[in-house]
């Protein structure tokens, strides 16, 4: 069982089954997800937040983790709402001085507690609903998690400001988690949180000491599949076989430079989606891509079918699909187009598993025909030339028994 924020190594122990795992995703009735946004410092914003909350009797954090300019930052906030109360908390006060602080936000005599993280765990006030957290691109995931988690506690919409510093650019890494912290913001996302930040920082070794970083000596994915494979034996589970299956058809899949932006992203979707293995996790995908970017296009469309052609083609063990006989694949357009052919066009089926292919042939009712111990041939008729037809039928073919088409 894992935390709210898990560390990249213990989750990762987690998906390759050394531990198990359980994630509790409804939120308690009338909690509302907390809006978060990327700031820089700007008196003008911090202020009008700030009003918005006095204005509905509410009280504001504001998360400065140095203790040796926190009272500065306090006077300069108070230059900024003079008529707000603020009192200042950080655990290198006296006992008392802390206490006496923390009693008055408690009690409302004072509307704006700046404090360091040590309010991140163990406060539970209502009242408070908008916070501030200022330098936010020097914080982790799981600090900006565990202190966006101290507002937002009641049925009121709560506001979560990641403040950075108006004259310093952030990192990469940085800026990573950052977006990934504005990304999720619904009740429940501790566990997209913690995925992420298993991406950012890797999983650690899992036989060492290091909770961070990459396996290096085999590199990590080739790692990852080899402790799953051991995990598996030791349970006396089935190993599991990934076999690549290779489809070659004339359409047009792909993410578009206007929906997928940046580079690095495309090629971290690619990668996410060339490793998807279950039709019910393809759906989760799509559903994830259509929140995340919008409205899928054509192109994006049938690179999924592709995927789901791939899911059910590695059921029945085929190596690959593609096309063979007379036919011009249509160029230029993001469009799928119906196949320009010289009949007969057959659909190419590459096997590794007799049986099964033999069991695919008796469900074709004599339309594939088995050519040799490698091949079999699934002729088109002259409606499956154009792309949805032809989807439709390989699709209905391949269909798994407990999954309707």
């Amino acid at each position: 069982t894992l935390t709210a924020t898990p560390i990249p190594r213990t989750l990762h122990l987690s998906l390759l089954g050394i531990r198990d795992i359980s994630n509790l995703e409804t939120a308690p009735a009338g909690r509302l997800a907390i809006e978060t946004r990327i700031v820089r410092f700007d008196p003008q914003l911090i202020r009008h937040a700030i009003m918005r909350e006095l204005n509905r009797d509410g009280q504001i954090y504001f998360v400065h983790n140095r203790v040796h300019n926190i009272h500065d930052v306090a006077a300069k906030l108070q230059q900024i709402v003079p008529e707000a109360r603020i009192v200042v908390g950080h655990g290198q006060m006296n006992e008392h001085e802390l206490e006496d602080a923390m009693v008055k936000f408690v009690t409302k005599q004072a509307d704006i507690l700046v404090a360091t993280t040590i309010i991140e765990s163990g406060l539970d006030i209502p009242n408070a609903n908008t916070m501030f957290i200022n330098q936010a691109e020097n914080y982790g995931l799981a600090d900006l998690h565990q202190l966006r988690g101290r507002v937002g506690r009641y049925k009121h919409r709560a506001y979560a400001y990641l403040l950075l510093d108006a004259e310093r650019d952030v990192t990469p890494n940085a800026s990573r988690r950052l977006k990934a912290i504005e990304e999720f913001t619904e009740l429940g996302a501790g566990f997209k949180i913690a995925m992420r930040d298993l991406e950012i920082r890797g999983a650690g070794n899992i036989l060492g000491t290091q909770q961070s970083g990459h396996i290096a000596a085999v590199g990590y994915e080739l790692y990852c599949s080899l402790l799953e494979n051991a995990v598996r034996s030791l349970k006396n589970m089935p190993v599991a076989k990934q076999m690549e299956v290779t489809i070659d058809l004339p359409w047009p899949a792909l993410l578009p430079r206007d929906y997928v932006p940046g580079q690095k992203l495309k090629i971290e979707v690619y990668r996410r989606l060339s490793r998807i293995r279950k039709l019910e996790r393809l759906d989760d995908f799509r559903h994830e891509m259509r929140d995340r970017y919008g409205p899928i296009p054509t192109p994006v469309e049938w690179l999924l079918r592709l995927a789901e052609l791939r899911i059910l083609a590695s059921h029945w063990q085929i190596a690959g699909l593609h096309l063979e006989g007379k036919w011009l694949h249509p160029e230029g357009s993001l469009e799928p187009q119906p196949i320009v052919v010289t009949p007969p066009v057959d659909l190419v089926f590459e096997y590794r598993n007799p049986r099964k292919l033999e069991r695919l042939a008796n469900r074709a009712k004599g339309r594939l025909r088995i050519a040799d111990a490698a091949s079999a041939y699934f002729r088109l008729r002259p409606e499956e030339y154009a792309p949805l037809t032809l989807f439709a039928s390989i699709k209905q073919l391949l269909c798994l028994p407990d999954r309707p088409v």
